[in-house]
């Protein structure tokens, strides 16, 4: 069942979405070559404490983080731990973050020192296909418009969109309905309604789409090996432009 929210909703779900976007940005700025992804997961966790808010993926279906952090050919839902980043690496990083009963999820990746004109170039696509779908995300307008843009956009870049995980709507619970392709036809899908919260989030390749899941039943790879980047905001439709919850500005 789709939820509206309800203005009062909305206020808590922006400062769920300020909590999540300020860790994620706290997480990018320490990426640096020789930290490990499990001090990276400790700052978030102690940030998003200290905001009086609890994370949303500790413990979620059993994941052991506070955020999933995935690097290179890592998709989603890397596991935090003594991995050390390397000079070159892409950082993915996932956060969420529950204030008074409602999450805010948002997601970046990061480049750890120099990194190839590629995976620059990988993760500049990544961020402004979620932008080009981000002008479909308006009342009327359907699900497939959104996925169709985000689609067009990173295949026109040379790159492939993952099909196996998409977006979802978001309030009280994580993961609610709708889905939320990152593909798709324009015209097609779910009606886009003002009080829907939605996370829309591009998951790109540098090569084919397919991807696979490795033995510790969390881990998405990217099924040839090659990098893949992230990017993710929590948003809501109103009867004017989307309202982004999640967003901070990752340059500064």
């Amino acid at each position: 069942m789709i939820t509206l929210k309800g203005e009062g909703e909305l206020a808590l779900m922006r400062e769920a979405g300020r909590i999540a976007s300020a860790a994620l940005r706290l997480g990018g700025s320490l990426v640096r070559p020789g930290i490990s992804t499990k001090e990276l997961d400790r700052a978030m966790h102690k940030f998003i404490l200290e905001q009086g808010a609890t994370p949303s993926f500790l413990g979620y279906g059993g994941f052991p983080g506070t955020a999933c952090i995935s690097i290179n050919e890592q998709v989603i839902h890397g596991i935090p731990g003594k991995r050390l980043l390397c000079e070159g690496d892409i950082v993915s990083i996932d956060v969420g973050a529950i204030y008074k009963g409602y999450h805010g999820d948002c997601a970046a990746t990061f480049a750890c020192g120099q990194v190839s004109a590629q995976a620059r170039r990988l993760i500049e696509v990544t961020r402004a296909s979620f932008f080009e779908g981000l002008r479909f995300a308006r009342e009327g307008c359907r699900l497939g418009d959104i996925g169709f843009a985000i689609q067009s956009y990173v295949e026109k870049a040379g790159f492939s969109v993952v099909r196996q995980y998409v977006g979802h709507g978001i309030g009280t619970e994580m993961h609610e309905e709708p889905e939320v392709p990152n593909y798709g036809m324009p015209g097609r899908g779910l009606r886009l309604l003002p009080g829907m919260v939605i996370a829309v989030e591009p998951m790109v390749n540098e090569g084919t789409f397919d991807v696979k899941v490795l033995p510790d039943k969390w881990t998405v790879i990217t099924a040839d090996g090659k990098l893949s980047a992230h990017y993710e905001n929590t948003l809501a439709i109103t009867k004017g432009e989307p309202e982004i919850l999640t967003i901070c500005n990752l340059e500064e």
